[in-house]
C-alpha cells in the first residue's frame, strides 16, 4: 500500500528535522534531580498567543491542537514514526474495495461529564468533523459514518484510497470525539463545551490570561497505547496552566527566574542569552514554513499577474533575517517539505522564489494596469516572527510601487481577519511540517481561497498514485502550479525555540508540546 511506503521514506529525514526533540517522542528535558524528587503539582507554560477556540475539530492553530490533545481524544493518532495507531479506536477492518472501514470502538471510555464513549458519540463527532473541519472536507468529504452496534462504527469513504486512516490521524483540526449532546448543540462558532475523553479536563480558560487544566481522575491508560500522539498518557502532573504572555520579553525573563517552567516561541534574537542561563535547556526545532498567502477571488488580487508582482518584488534574504536575527536559525528554500525530506522535498516553482526583482514587479504593475489600490496585510504580533516578516514585505512592496498597509491584530481576530477574503490582500503564518501533501493548508481552499481543479486533480493524483515516483511527480507538479498560480510562497525555513526549566521531565514533541506525562520538581 502506497501509504506505509510513504512513512517508510519519511521516517529518517522526520527523524533528522526534530533535532533535539528526537525522532517524535524523545524527551527534551531531562530533570537533574533524582527520580524520588518531590514533584509540584501544577506545571506552568507561557504560550503566546490566546487561542482563537478550544473546538479541536474547527480551529486551524497549533495552540488550539496543542492544548485540545490533553482534553481530546480522536479515533487514531499518529505515533513517534508518523504512523497512525489507535487511540479510541481498539481495531479496524478495510473493505476488499478500500471504501468501507468497520472500526471496533474501546469499551469503558469516560467523557468529562461521567458518560460512557460509544457509537452514538463517534458517529455524530465524526460526521460534524468530515462535514465541517477544512481539513476533513477537503479530503474526505462525502464520507459518512453509520452506528452498527453501541462499540462499532463504519465508515464508507467518499473514495476508495489507501491513506484514509492517516487522514483520520491528522493531528491539526483533529478528529476529536465530543459527546453527542455537545456536538448536536454546536453553532457556527463552534460547540459551547469543551467535554472530552483525555487525560486533562478544561477547569477554567480565562481568555487572554490563561487556560487551566486539571487531571480527569477517571481516565484510565489505555492498553493500546504506543508512543507520540498515540502514547501512554499518565497525566502526571496534576494541573496544567497555559498562560497567556504575548509580550516576549516577558516570557523571557519569566523563563530566566523560574515563573514559567516552559516558554514556547522564543524569539532567536534571545537564543545565545538563554543558552547561557544554567537552569535552562534549550529546544530547538527545524519545524516548518514561514509562508506568505495571497488573496485570488477579491479586487485586483483576482488578477494572477497582480499575484506575481508581488512575488517578483519579495527578497527573502530580508524577510528572514527580520523574522529570525540569526542566519543559523532558517534556510531559504521554495520547497513546501523540508530539503531534507527524501519523499517530498521539491524546488518545483523555483523560478518565482526569492526573486528579488523590483523592476519586473513594476513591469507587471503596468501590465495589470494598477492603479494604486490599497493592499492590505494583515498580522499579529503575538507571533513576532510573522509580524516581522509582514513589515519586511510591506517595505518591499512600497519599493515596487505598491500601496501596501498593514493592519496588526491580537491572534483571534487576526485568523478572523485572515479568513475572510474581503479583509485582507495577503497574510504570513507559520506553519509546521505536515507528514504528506494532501495534509498542508495550502492546499485548503478554505485557507486562502485557492479554489481550483488543478489542485484538486492535484491531491487525487497524489493519493492515487501507483508508485512512490509517481506520487512525487505529482507533487512536483502541483507545486509548481501554486507558484505559477501565484497564490503563496514558502518565505523560508524556520527552527523552533522553546525554554524548558531543568527542573522538568518527560516533556515530548510531536508536531507540538506534550505535557501529559511531564514533571516538574520542587
Amino acid at each position: 500500500m502506497l501509504r506505509k511506503t510513504v512513512v517508510k521514506y519519511l521516517l529518517f529525514p522526520l527523524c533528522l528535522l526534530l533535532l533535539l526533540a528526537g525522532c517524535g517522542g524523545k524527551k527534551a528535558a531531562d530533570s537533574d534531580k533524582s527520580a524520588g524528587s518531590e514533584k509540584k503539582e501544577e506545571l506552568r507554560i507561557a504560550i503566546s498567543a490566546n487561542p482563537p477556540s478550544l473546538d479541536a475539530q474547527i480551529a486551524n492553530s497549533n495552540i488550539t491542537a496543542q492544548v485540545g490533545y490533553h482534553i481530546f481524544e480522536p479515533l487514531f493518532a499518529l505515533d513517534k514514526n508518523y504512523e497512525p495507531q489507535p487511540v479510541l479506536a481498539d481495531s479496524y477492518e478495510v473493505s476488499d474495495d478500500n471504501k468501507e472501514y468497520t472500526i471496533k470502538l474501546l469499551k469503558g471510555v469516560k467523557f468529562h461529564n461521567d458518560n460512557e464513549m460509544k457509537a452514538d458519540d463517534v458517529v455524530a463527532s465524526m460526521n460534524r468533523w468530515v462535514k465541517d473541519s477544512q481539513k476533513a472536507s477537503t479530503l474526505i468529504g462525502g464520507s459518512k459514518f453509520e452506528k452498527v452496534d453501541d462499540y462499532t462504527v463504519k465508515m464508507t469513504a467518499n473514495e476508495a484510497s489507501t491513506d484514509i486512516i492517516t487522514v483520520l490521524a491528522n493531528p491539526i483540526m483533529f478528529a476529536a470525539i465530543y459527546p453527542a449532546e455537545i456536538v448536536e448543540g454546536a453553532g457556527e462558532k463552534g460547540v459551547s463545551e469543551y467535554i472530552g475523553t483525555g487525560p486533562y479536563k478544561l477547569a477554567n480558560w480565562k481568555q487572554d490570561q490563561y487556560i487551566k487544566l486539571e487531571k480527569f481522575d477517571d481516565y484510565k491508560v489505555k492498553d493500546n497505547a504506543t508512543s507520540g500522539l498515540a502514547g501512554k498518557k499518565e497525566a502526571a502532573t496534576k494541573n496544567l496552566l497555559f498562560e497567556i504572555v504575548t509580550d516576549a520579553s516577558t516570557r523571557i525573563a519569566g523563563a530566566k527566574n523560574g515563573q514559567y517552567d516552559v516558554v514556547e516561541e522564543v524569539p532567536q534574537d534571545n537564543y545565545e542569552e538563554l543558552t547561557k542561563e544554567p537552569n535552562l535547556k534549550m529546544d530547538i526545532t527545524k519545524g516548518g514554513t514561514l509562508n506568505l498567502f495571497l488573496n485570488t477571488t477579491v479586487g485586483i488580487m483576482k488578477n494572477q499577474d497582480m499575484r506575481q508582482a508581488v512575488l517578483a518584488a519579495l527578497n527573502m534574504d530580508d524577510i528572514l533575517l527580520a523574522s529570525y536575527g540569526n542566519k543559523k536559525l532558517y534556510e531559504e528554500n521554495p520547497g513546501w517539505f523540508s530539503s531534507e525530506d527524501t519523499q517530498w522535498g521539491s524546488d518545483a516553482g523555483e523560478k518565482y522564489y526569492n526573486q528579488n526583482d523590483p523592476d519586473k514587479a513594476k513591469e507587471l504593475l503596468k501590465k495589470v494596469g494598477y492603479n494604486n489600490e490599497k493592499l492590505v496585510l494583515v498580522t499579529t504580533q503575538d507571533y513576532p516572527e510573522m509580524y516581522n516578516a509582514t513589515l519586511v514585505v510591506q517595505e518591499q512592496l512600497k519599493k515596487a510601487g505598491m500601496n501596501a498597509e498593514v493592519e496588526s491584530y491580537d491572534f483571534s481576530t487576526f485568523m478572523e481577519h485572515r479568513a475572510d477574503p474581503n479583509q485582507n490582500s495577503m497574510f504570513i503564518t507559520s506553519n509546521s511540517y505536515n507528514v504528506l501533501p494532501i495534509q498542508l493548508t495550502v492546499l485548503d481552499k478554505t485557507w486562502a481561497g485557492m479554489d481550483r481543479p488543478e489542485i484538486t486533480d492535484g491531491i487525487k493524483a497524489i493519493r492515487l498514485a501507483d508508485s512512490q515516483k509517481d506520487a512525487k511527480a505529482a507533487w512536483d507538479d502541483l507545486q509548481e502550479y501554486i507558484y505559477d498560480y501565484g497564490g503563496a510562497t514558502v518565505l523560508g525555513h524556520f527552527t523552533g525555540l522553546n525554554a524548558i526549566s531543568k527542573d522538568v521531565d518527560g516533556y515530548e514533541f510531536l508536531r507540538f508540546q506534550i505535557f501529559w506525562n511531564a514533571t516538574v520538581s520542587k
